[in-house]
């Protein structure tokens, strides 16, 4: 196995030189290169020395009258590595007319992505190459082989990014402070959605006095990022076997009459797969449906139509595009800048565990496995403070991707904060996403107000579709 250049290692560890930042110019606004939105570019300290990057930042106007205005929302889309720039637009056009009329929205795109210093890890280990290898490894020779193809990840990333160790959330949760403070903002009014939960809790742990309205919306838990992805993987499982059940409750598919026969059924194409989409690309096709139920029919007669008439199914990530090469190197730096490593032995036991629960599980989301040959963080994430505001986090009940424990996990570091819960729903990301009365209402109620719930609210979903 390949080992990392002690230059490389050393470097990322290697203390700078502390200067306090000058304090953030105005923005000044002008086109973007898209429609909807004005953008700028705000200066950010690259770390603790003297050097510094550009963050993109865009900003929709309120619709309402100066009496209705109540400042500026940033929000933040998810990922790691998801650019938020556009999101001012697309997010800002689901929000509540009341919200939208009240708040300039503010998109950004987070250090390492996008428009803001963005980052690229090469070749990552030949994750670009398709069809990927097998990514449940069975035996010792193939755990053998997955490892090597983690460090070769992690040798691709730390190669190519000798600030890699800068381009963590609680270095992005100060850039957002820079931006706050650009605007003129007493206080951040946020939105934060899967992700954006998590940075918007690592702002609070630094600036609890300057934490305004903040909606978390599909919290992410504030475990360790390979203990969240494992956490994750298994929540997959539970809805792929829903998903099986309501397969099979629609005969239309022809794909089976149990959750047993559809099942084989999907077993037996995965296997079955040839050139270059496998089992791999099919993994990664499965774990995007299985986070939004609105997706769950496609995927069923993608899959009725490659089993009964051979017709290839849908591309799935990861793509050599500049877009997806982006994503997936900010999606694995991030979390490793982020947190505690985990060791070979550890990676090597959640994949049995996961394995032995289920002989096909969803892998796909186990980015933090290449941690494991990453230098342990420099700044690693803290969440919450004793001194901060209550604030209003809403949550699906059955949401795989961000699942409901470690959203409570979360809760319980962000004091007074209540939770909306919308019950019977089985997809990610809740508040002006489902568009459900109960829980939009009261995350609006919320932002206008300032007034949070007298206790958790429990709210009712539509259920599976």
């Amino acid at each position: 196995m390949r080992t990392l250049r002690p230059v490389v290692a050393l470097a990322l560890l290697a203390p700078l030189l502390t200067a306090t930042p000058a304090a953030a110019e105005p923005p000044e606004f002008g086109a973007c290169p898209f429609d909807g939105a004005e953008c700028a570019e705000l200066s950010v300290p690259l770390g603790e020395g003297s050097r510094s990057i550009s963050i993109a930042i865009s900003r929709v106007r309120a619709t309402g009258t100066p009496a209705e205005h109540r400042g500026a929302l940033l929000v933040n889309p998810g990922g790691p590595g998801g650019s938020g720039l556009e999101y001012a637009v697309s997010k800002g056009a689901k929000l509540p007319e009341s919200v939208r009329r009240s708040y300039d929205i503010i998109g950004f795109d987070p250090r390492g992505v996008g428009r803001s210093a963005p980052l690229d890890c090469g070749e990552l280990g030949g994750l670009f190459e398709h069809p990927a290898p097998e990514p449940v490894p069975a035996g010792r020779r193939a755990e053998s082989e997955h490892l090597q193809r983690l460090r070769a990840m992690a040798e691709d990333c730390l190669q190519h990014n000798p600030d890699a160790a800068w381009m963590n959330t609680t270095s992005t949760a100060r850039d957002v402070d820079r931006v706050r403070e650009a605007l003129g903002e007493p206080k951040l009014n946020f939105l934060g959605v899967s992700y954006g939960s998590y940075l918007g809790a690592a702002y609070a742990a630094q600036f609890p006095d300057r934490v305004g309205r903040m909606v978390l919306d599909s919290v992410v838990s504030p475990d360790r990022w390979h203990d969240f992805d494992v956490r994750q993987a298994f929540a997959m499982l539970d809805q792929r076997d829903t998903l099986f059940e309501w397969i099979a409750a629609h005969p239309e598919f022809g794909l089976g009459e149990t959750k047993q026969q559809v099942r084989k059924t999907y077993s037996t194409a995965r296997d079955g797969l040839t050139g270059s989409f496998g089992p791999a690309e099919f993994d990664n096709l499965v774990y995007k449906a299985l986070s939004r139920t609105e997706r769950w029919e496609p995927f069923a007669r993608d899959l009725s139509a490659h089993v009964h008439h051979g017709a290839p199914l849908s591309p799935a990530l990861p793509e050599s595009d500049p877009e997806s090469r982006n994503y997936e190197a900010a999606l694995r730096t991030v979390k490793c800048a982020d947190s505690r490593r985990p060791t070979e032995d550890e990676v090597i036991g959640s994949l049995r565990a996961l394995r032995a629960a289920d002989p096909e599980p969803i892998v796909t989301g186990l980015e933090a496995t290449t941690c494991a040959y990453w230098p342990e963080p420099v700044e690693p994430a803290r969440f919450g403070h004793p001194d901060m505001p209550p604030v209003l986090l809403t949550q699906a009940e059955h949401d795989p991707t961000t699942p409901l424990d470690g959203a409570r996990r979360m809760q319980a570091r962000l004091p007074g904060a209540r939770m909306v819960t919308l019950h019977d729903s089985y997809s990610h990301g809740v508040f002006a996403s489902q568009r459900n009365p109960c829980v939009d209402d009261a995350a609006a109620n919320y932002l206008l107000t300032g007034e949070l719930p007298a206790d958790d609210l429990d709210c009712q979903g539509s259920g599976l579709p």
